[in-house]
């Protein structure tokens, strides 16, 4: 009987031990399963209303390597060969595809391109604007995901992102969907303007009489969380435009419509940081050390700090700010960098 025990205790060990290492396997092959792959995540730019008179629409994308071994492919100079965007209705109709983007990859010329090296958990970003892709006229609700071709889109692959599949081509990477609202119109002012709308509740913004240091925590917050609408309300663009000499000369011999375009021009400009990148500048931090004012003029001291990498850059901010018909708004500004910490 003490023999048959212990064969009996010995076939449970093996038993016990022969589970053990199947769940281990198992949790080391999910391990090695679990999103090792190369993906493709879209989302917005710089998220804001949209509106059906065509304003772009900045998509960010980006090719993810979350396998452990380099990843190449190729990327056209026009990542029209490289990249397109399914634009769907909520009916699940697709969009027209833009002119623009048919007569191109219609032609006949030739593809510029360069290889790309991924490293393992890195990634590559471009950005671009659906309207170049797809037509987007009219008010609604729409979903959006891209695909992104490793091999280009040369002839035959041009057909298959158009519907019509060739006997074989090169699989895109498919991207996550994206909710598109397109709001009917813009809403002016009475000076012609927009009307600034609160990108959470589609309703107008309405300046209320905040103090100078107010006004500052307000704008950088709302720069903080990238909501374009609540940053440009106390911004006087007229006098940020006349920062510049050059720009000053050209909006006194503008037109009231051609005042109009510059307006768009600059905030567009601004947003994109291709002008006074310091005023659209992310902070990490922020505080104010001293405001200063008057009856109709003030500026408001700030020390901001931006989180570059390893390291974090110090500036301090001075916002220049008049007070007009009751309200106060930025006017100008200056920035002194106090180095790295």
């Amino acid at each position: 009987m003490e023999i048959l025990a212990k064969i009996r205790a010995v076939h449970k060990g093996r038993l016990a031990a022969a589970c053990f290492f199947f769940a281990a396997f198992l949790c080391f092959a999910g391990e090695l399963t679990a999103d090792k792959t190369v993906s493709v995540h879209i989302r917005y730019y710089d998220k804001r209303i949209y509106y059906a008179e065509g304003e772009p629409v900045y998509v960010l994308v980006s090719v993810e390597n979350n396998t452990p071994a380099v990843y190449r492919f190729r990327i056209a100079d026009d990542r029209a060969f490289s990249v397109d965007f399914d634009t769907r209705s909520r009916a699940n109709r697709p969009l027209d595809a833009a002119p623009g983007l048919l007569r191109k990859r219609g032609s006949a010329g030739h593809i510029f391109f360069r290889d790309i090296s991924i490293e393992p958990g890195e990634a590559f970003s471009f950005v671009e604007n659906l309207r170049d892709y797809t037509v987007i006229d009219a008010p609604g609700s729409f979903v959006v995901q891209a695909k992104v071709y490793p091999e280009l889109l040369s002839t035959p692959l041009r057909q298959f992102a158009s519907g019509k599949p060739p006997a074989e081509a090169a699989a895109p990477l498919v991207s996550n969907r994206l909710s598109l609202q397109i709001k009917p119109r813009i809403v002016t002012g009475e000076d012609g303007l927009p009307v600034e709308l609160d990108i959470e509740t589609g309703a107008a913004l309405q300046r209320d009489k905040l103090a100078p240091d107010q006004i500052i925590s307000w704008t950088l917050r709302a720069r903080q969380k990238s909501e374009w609408e609540k940053f440009f309300l106390y911004l006087d663009i007229e006098k940020m435009i006349a920062r510049d000499g050059t720009r000053q000369r050209r909006w006194r011999a503008e037109s009231e419509e051609g005042r109009r375009r510059m307006t768009a021009d600059y905030r567009r400009d601004l947003q994109k940081a291709s002008i006074d990148g310091d005023v659209s500048a992310i902070p990490s931090t922020f505080e104010i050390e001293r405001t200063n004012y008057g009856a109709n003029e003030g500026t408001v001291v700030v020390l901001e700090k931006f989180k570059t990498g390893d390291y974090t850059e110090r500036k301090r901010y001075t916002y220049y700010l008049e007070k007009d018909d009751e309200y106060w708004s930025i006017v100008d500004y200056t920035v002194t960098n106090l180095g790295t910490e």
